[in-house]
This record gives structure tokens, sequence and C-alpha cells, in this order.
């Protein structure tokens, strides 16, 4: 059966695309509950037009789409905390003053250089009833601080900031999607944290996690190796440092250090391998259900209820009840009913990076593996097994292949070598893992079992080094946009159909999809080529300017040393517009682009009295009187970049409000861009 003609395909479909329509456009929850109320009233209507003239009709079905469409709407709108009036974000009337917030502590986040950060809910605002998340950034914590902790504290409330700097990764929109609004920064030393902790499911799996990673430290665990174990264990990738997250990025092994369905499967199996001595009838069956049950929900809570683990969770307990009922669970359904019921409960989910590989990789598994399988079947048992790891390796590695690159910009070459040795290994490593962790949270660590699962992790890490080290197989700085995301997957899956089942109609679907993907490729750089742009970058200490014609970039910069120039946010501009640096130059004192005059002026203040330029630009805090030059030169605009002090740009701001120029700080507004 064709997984596109399930009625339940369509109805998933039309709950997502209510999802993703409620995040763009954020309608009026009155207008969307009207919208379900008459749709779901015209579905139950046809529902008994059709029983009482016993034929089916099309209007059922499609009434029943457009009810999931509202349906998934009305769940956006429910969970979106910016609809709740006693949300903190929506009481403030004053950003600029300080307040009173009591929140308590939700999840813990990566570590800056500078600050721990947590995620935390707002209980009250200057001693308000209120909800919400709230980012909390604490200076100098050095000192545990455990979920669940209660903190009294007085500052400033940031509202999210946009990316200061053209085509860098929105955080503010990402934090927007887990209804996290604004964020709160806080010295160690000024935090109240009460005696009283909120105990919850969140706390105890906390304390658990943070029992087993203290004991494995105090009996010796090797430091490099304790981060990679806390993450493929226990989902905490918060210690792990940033080389061996590029090792293993590089290597293509990146999806091991998130807890998924690999993990959550291992955990079905080894229940149930486990569980083989309960007899084989009706209650033997319902206790090992349970016990399934038990075991992978309680594993999920240890690692931190991620969506990629709530997803694999709720899928293999469908799969687990099918197998409990002697049903031939399909494993589209399953797929398809897990989704729909993550989505209802936490749309926020659908703009999950990890959730969305997740899926995707674990959907062409499922449709893609058994093609790539047919096409060789070895009769040595060992061989098969190294083929059926390739093949399932392989069509995972498609199914994200589209995602990776939108997203990072890159592509391992050797991550089929990479997952034919590490899975088997990995096997290995999860059953020794959680069998030393159990032990480390109820206070007991064996020395020698602890000994050989630190000497497979460390194996393992320097596998990945030695795989990650032949840069010429990794792929970087790849350009690619959505509409070549979209096209990809188009092409990918009209290419897919054509080989599983040949014919003229879908040999012509694919190659007019083939057409597209090129068609949107070339696209896409004929526009970029098209483009004239003069931009100054938000930098600190530093003047970077970039004058793009087409797709060749003149870069100017204050400080010519390669290493500092050549950065990601340079870099992330140039492959966000398929473009190269075709010279390096130092900032000079006069510029033209596209018909405008633009005078930089730097730390010797120097400029000649009558220029008249139409901007100007202030770099490395010059000492010079702005209102003499305002009233002589009268240019159209002043921006002063991130290279400046911040009192001088408060006092040029006052100056150039009171002669009535327009002015622009990048470190305040982002970006400068003439085009």
């Amino acid at each position: 059966m064709n997984v596109l003609h399930f009625p339940l395909t369509k109805i998933t479909f039309g709950f997502i695309f209510g999802i993703v329509l409620c995040s763009l456009f954020s309608p009026t929850p009155n207008f969307v509950f009207l919208c379900l109320f008459v749709s779901l009233t015209g579905l139950i209507i046809s529902f008994y037009w059709a029983k009482k003239q016993f034929n089916q009709t099309h209007y059922f079905g499609i009434l029943a789409i457009i009810v999931s469409f509202f349906i998934g709407m009305t769940s956006q709108i429910i969970h979106d905390d910016s609809y709740k009036k006693d949300n903190y974000y929506n009481q403030i009337s004053n950003f600029e003053a300080p307040h009173d917030l009591q929140i308590v502590l939700y999840e813990r986040l990566r570590s800056s250089k500078k600050n721990a950060r947590y995620i935390a809910t707002v209980n009250y605002l200057d001693h308000q009833k209120s909800s919400g998340k709230i980012l909390l950034n604490i200076e100098g914590a050095s000192d545990y601080i455990p979920i669940g902790s209660q903190i009294i504290i007085t500052e400033k409330i940031f509202k999210n900031k946009k990316p200061s700097n053209p085509d860098q990764f929105d955080y503010s929109k990402y934090l927007k999607n887990q209804s996290v609004f604004a964020q709160v920064y806080v010295s160690a030393k000024a935090l109240k944290i009460s005696p009283k902790i909120q105990k919850n499911i969140r706390y105890y799996s906390d304390l658990l996690r943070n029992n087993s990673i203290e004991n494995l430290k105090e009996n010796g665990f090797g430091k490099r190796e304790l981060p990679v174990i806390s993450a493929l264990i226990l989902g905490q990738q918060q210690e792990i440092g940033k080389d061996i997250l590029q090792d293993y990025q590089y290597a293509g092994a990146i999806h091991i250090l998130s807890v998924s369905g690999l993990h959550i499967g291992f955990i079905l199996f080894f229940i149930t391998f486990l569980l083989r001595v309960l007899p084989k009838n009706k209650n033997g069956n319902r206790i090992r259900l349970l016990a399934i049950l038990i075991g992978l929900w309680g594993f999920a809570i240890i690692a931190g209820l991620a969506p990629s683990v709530v997803r694999s969770a709720t899928m293999f307990s469908f799969v687990a009840i099918g197998m409990n009922l002697k049903r031939s669970t399909n494993i589209f359904h399953t797929l398809l009913v897990s989704l729909l019921l993550i989505l209802l409960f936490k749309p926020s989910f659908l703009f999950d990076v990890g959730f969305q590989l997740s899926y995707l990789s674990l959907f062409f598994i499922i449709w893609l593996q058994p093609l790539l399988a047919s096409i060789w079947s070895p009769k040595n048992k060992i061989v098969l097994y190294f083929w059926d790891i390739l093949t399932v390796s392989f069509a995972a590695q498609i199914g994200a292949f589209p995602l990776s690159m939108y997203y990072f910009h890159q592509f391992p070459g050797l991550f089929f070598i990479t997952n034919i040795i590490i899975l088997p290994f990995l096997i290995l490593i999860m059953g020794l893992g959680v069998f030393v962790m159990v032990l480390a949270a109820l206070n007991y660590v064996p020395q020698f079992p602890l000994r050989v699962l630190e000497w497979f992790v460390s194996s393992l890490n320097s596998f990945i080094k030695w795989i990650a080290s032949f840069e010429d197989f990794i792929f970087k700085d790849i350009s690619f946009n959505k509409l070549m995301l979209f096209g990809l997957y188009i092409a990918l899956f009209s290419v897919i159909l054509w080989f599983k089942k040949p014919n003229f109609n879908r040999l012509i679907l694919g190659l007019f999809s083939i057409i597209l993907f090129q068609g949107i490729y070339f696209g896409s750089r004929w526009k970029n080529q098209q483009e004239l742009e003069w931009i100054v970058f938000n930098s600190n200490k530093n003047t970077i300017i970039t004058k793009r014609i087409g797709e060749e970039v003149d870069l100017y910069c204050s400080e010519l040393n390669q290493k500092k120039l050549i950065n990601p946010v340079v870099t992330t501009y140039l492959v966000a517009h398929f473009s190269k640096i075709r010279s390096i130059k130092a900032v000079s004192n006069l510029e033209y682009f596209n018909h405008s005059k633009i005078l930089i002026l730097d730390s010797l203040g120097v400029y000649p009295k009558k220029g008249n330029p139409d901007v100007l630009l202030i770099t490395h805090s010059p000492k010079f009187n702005l209102t003499r030059f305002i009233q002589t030169n009268r240019p159209k605009i002043i921006v002063a970049d991130g290279s400046n002090y911040t009192t001088y740009v408060a006092l040029w701001k006052a100056t150039c409000e009171k002669e009535k120029i327009p002015f622009h700080s990048t470190r305040e507004k982002g970006f400068f861009k003439l085009n």
C-alpha cells in the first residue's frame, strides 16, 4: 500500500501544515477556534449524511483534513505562551527598569565562556503571579545548582535579540519556538537560592544523572571519556568539548551523541531479552508489556525528555503494544501516530532540528532500506550483517542529507565507514554503560566494568578522531538554501518512487524533479549574481566591511590577521550567497558604492571640512565634534560599528536625535546594509 494513500498521512500533513501556518502568521485565537468549530460541525454533518445515504463521499475526507489543519493551529495556540495574559513578557511595561523575579530552574543548557545557562520558569514578577520560561545566565557560577531550585533575583529583563550579522543562525527565533521570550543576566554572588526545592520528575531525573556523573568522577573516570558516556547514556551534551563535538560531526557520527531511536531500540531489545523467561500467556504478556513501557519511559525521563527521546519512546511504546496484542504493526502507522501524539502535546518540537532529522532518518530507513538491501543478498551471515548496517546507514544519511546541508552546510564523506565500525561497538558500550550508570546512581561503582567502559569510550574517541583527521573527505561551507532543500526532497522522493516501481509516468516525474532542482540551483545563483551589497558587520574591537558584486566579495578590515579575519561571521555570509573573497584590503577613509559617498572616520578623527558624504561610518572611537561635522556636512545617515566605546555611541546617538539625523549602531540594531 502506498504510504501517501494512508488516510492518516493526509491528516498528519494537514495537522503539521496548521502548526506551521499558525507559527508564521500568528492568527487571533478567537478566529482559529471559530474555524475549528465550523469545520468540525461540517464534518459531523457530512458523516451523518453519508451514513444516511449509505454512500461514502469525498466531502468527508476533505473536511477531515480541514479539521486536522485547524486542530494543528489550535494546538499551537494553546501551547504558545505568548497568547497567555499572565506570561511575564506580557506583564512587563518597562524593559529598561530592573524587576523582581522568583523563578524555578527547569533545564540546564550548555554553558558559554562566561555564564552557566539555564531555562527557568517564572512564578512571580514584581510580586505578581506570573508564568512563562526565561533564559537565565549566571556569571561566575561554579557550583552545581539542581533543577527545581527556587531563585530570587532583581535584574533587568532583556528581549531576545535578532542576529546582529547577516545570515546568522536566528537564536531568538529558536528560543521563541520554545516559548522563551526573554533572558536575564545575574552574577552568582547576587543569587538568592531558596532552601525549598520544587521536586518533580525533572528534579529527580537531574538528581539521578548528577549522582551518576559525580560518582564516576570520584572513581577517576577519564575527563575526555566522561562527557561522551554522559551523552551516550544520559543524553547530556553540556560538558562535551567543542573539539570532540567537531570530531564526531566530521566523522558523521554526531547522531550517536543524541539519545534517540538507536538507544531506545536497544533498551527495548535488552528488556525483551531479560524477560524471555516469562510465560507466553495473558499474564506474562501483561507483565512484559508493563516492564517494557516502564523501562522505555524511565530511560526517557533520565535522559531529560529531549524531543528525539520522547519521539522514540512514544513510537517504540506503540510497537511494544502491537507486539503484545499479537497484531502486525504497520511501522508507518506507528510513526505517524507517534508524530501526531507528540505534536498534539508539544507542537514546538516540530521546529527542533534534532526532531526533524530523527523523523526523516527513521522514515527513510523504513522506506528506502529494503530497496537498498535487495540490491545484493550475501549468503554469509557476517557479510549480511555488515551489509544491513551499511544499507541502514545509507538510507538514514540520504534522508537526513538535504536537511543537514541546509542547517550545517557540510557533509562527512566517510560516514559509511564510521557507522560500519562503531554500530557494533556501540552495542557493547550501551550495554555496559547502562549497567555502570545504574549502579553509579545507587552509589556503587564496580572498578572492573568501569575501567572496561572507560577503555571502550577512549577507543571510540580515538577512532572518531582518526576518521575526522581525513579533512579531504569533509565537504564544508556548501551553499544550500531553503528552496534547494524542498527541491532536493522532491527529487529524492520522485527518483526513489521510480526505483521502487519503474514505469513511464514515474520516470517523467523523476526527470522533471531533477530538472526542477537544477532550475532552483541555477536560479539561486543567477539571483545572487544580480545583487549589489555593501555591509558593515557588527564585530567587537574590529571593523569588517564587505562589498559584494554578484558572487565576488571585496573584504575590508582594520585587522588584517588572516585567522581573525576569516571568522564564522564572514564565512556564513559567503556561504549564504554562493560567494568567494576576491580581495582583502585595509579599510580606507573614503568609499563609493552605488552612487553613495561613504566617509569612514577612524581613531585619528581626521576628515575633510566639506566632504558632504551620504554615509558617515564611525569606527574605533575617534574624538571629534559630531555636532560641528553634521552642521558642516549634513550626511544622510550616521553609522557606528562595534569597534567603538559604548559611552561614545550613546553620546553620538543623542547628538543625532537632536540634529534629526538617522543613527544606526550595529551593536543595537545589527549590521548596516546599502544596496
